[in-house]
């Protein structure tokens, strides 16, 4: 309840900024309608400011660069008045904001010519340059196509600041244009924590929710209503045939499949490509839910864009709308292809709860099949009863250390093709030969730990 506190709606940035783009427009004689879309979203106030300084830049820039003169756009065929829009959404553990205008586009050849006047490249590179290159040289300080500096443009500041902030905000601005029918701005900035109305439903047993904005409808569907296409399935949604898949097939938590037969109740999702639908097993209800980006040795997923806890304090997973079209649309094309050969197990061998675990975690999300070892003279005895594609060995342990247990199972018959991943801290450069000298395949410091180098290297090891 205190970190809801601090969070803000964005929405609460939308009057200032039309009342800044109303100000720029009757500066310069011209006529806009400002439009906004997303304000439910709700960020730490801490981020809100810095994005109110960017985004004002952005939008004088968008009146002042962008939208012509009425009697420009009277020649062009456009409505006297310009349009400035701002679309605010959640992807992922992003958030994305995006600036767009109807007016002529960005003067590409203005400015690459200011660029060339403020010493940012020189004339020969130029001419070389092509439109999208160009396009970034507006992002650099002092690089304008006005040719007299006023209060609202010419000085070249508006999108170099927004870029600034945008970097200190660990994110990103970018552009796109088009000419004669208008420009984009979008800065794209991380979310510590925000919260969104979502509606929270259960899968295979499992609490999931979806940002409520995102879902069109829900409504039932029988098995006889699931039509083959391809590789997967179509439902009707309003008449129209959509993808459709199961959310515990994406997820992994498929529902026993004597179940898999019954009606489901299908969400439509809508995105910039068209409509998906998704079968869940039960609607939970909306909620208010704040969200948290998931932990830094998390696996990333583009179906999931953060984590949130429930009244107990469980957590569970709040999906990324995008992510999720994305992955029906090619689930729907995959769904019946022949299942890939599961890899073989991996045995995990630590005297430490924490490294044990965290290890199994990892490995675990990555789909693997683990089990766990506190010593080396339990996971020699595993490795008799149950045939393993893999070991991760720590070096450090009670009795037989991870030396001598690499050393062991490279001399018995029965093992000696299972390779060996050292995980531990000891890390000079006579440990390292000590372990190639045992056998082990690869040799992984603590202190150093990454988690996409060691899925790399058991991925190239046993697939």
């Amino acid at each position: 309840a205190a970190e809801r506190m601090r969070l803000a709606p964005i929405g609460a940035l939308f009057a200032p900024l039309e009342r800044a783009a109303q100000d720029a427009a009757l500066a310069l004689g011209k006529r806009v309608e400002f439009t906004a879309a997303g304000g439910e979203n709700r960020l730490d106030v801490g981020v809100l400011s810095p994005l109110r300084q960017a985004l004002m830049h952005v939008v004088r820039n968008a009146v002042a660069h962008g939208i012509e003169a009425p009697s420009e756009r009277a020649v062009a065929g456009k409505p006297e008045a310009g349009r400035v829009e701002l679309r605010v959404e959640r992807r992922g553990d992003r958030l994305a904001l995006a600036c767009l205008d109807d007016g002529r586009g960005f003067d590409l050849e203005g400015v690459r010519r200011a660029a060339v006047e403020r010493g940012v490249v020189g004339e020969a590179e130029a001419r070389r340059l092509d439109d999208g290159q160009s396009l970034q040289l507006a992002l650099h300080p002092g690089v304008s196509t006005s040719r007299s500096p006023s209060e609202l443009s010419g000085r070249g500041v508006g999108l170099d600041v927004a870029r600034e902030i945008a970097a200190r905000l660990r994110g990103e601005l970018s552009l796109r244009s088009e000419p004669g029918v208008g420009a984009t701005v979008e800065l794209c900035v991380p979310v510590t924590a925000s919260s969104v109305t979502a509606l929270v439903v259960e899968v295979g047993g499992a609490r999931v929710a979806l940002p409520l904005a995102a879902v069109r409808r829900a409504f039932r569907v029988a098995p006889h209503e699931r039509s083959p296409a391809g590789g997967g399935e179509l439902v009707l949604d309003g008449g129209e045939g959509v993808p459709f898949l199961r959310l515990g097939a994406l997820l992994r938590r498929e529902r026993p499949s004597g179940e898999q037969g019954r009606p489901c109740t299908a969400l439509s999702l809508a995105d910039g490509r068209g409509r998906v639908a998704v079968g869940v097993d039960r609607l939970l209800g909306v909620e208010d839910v704040l969200v948290r980006p998931l932990p830094p040795l998390t696996p990333r997923s583009p179906l999931v864009g953060g984590v949130s806890l429930d009244a107990s304090g469980a957590p569970f997973l709040v999906l990324a709308p995008d992510g999720l079209a994305a992955a029906v649309r090619a689930g729907a094309r995959t769904e019946e292809a022949p299942a890939r050969r599961a890899p073989p197990p991996v045995l995990v061998i630590d005297d430490s709860l924490t490294t044990r675990m965290l290890e199994q975690s990892i490995l675990e999300s990555a789909g693997y099949d683990v089990d766990v070892a506190t010593s080396g003279e339990e996971a020699l005895a595993k490795a008799l009863e149950r045939r393993y594609g893999l070991f991760v060995v720590d070096v450090e342990m009670p009795g037989i250390d991870g030396f001598e247990f690499v050393a062991r199972t490279r001399a018995d018959p029965a093992l000696r093709d299972i390779p060996s991943i050292m995980v531990t801290s000891r890390g000079s450069a006579q440990d390292r030969r000590r372990g190639e000298e045992a056998g082990a395949r690869a040799y992984l410091v603590k202190s150093e730990f990454d988690q996409v180098q060691l899925l790399k290297t058991i991925r190239e090891l046993v697939g």
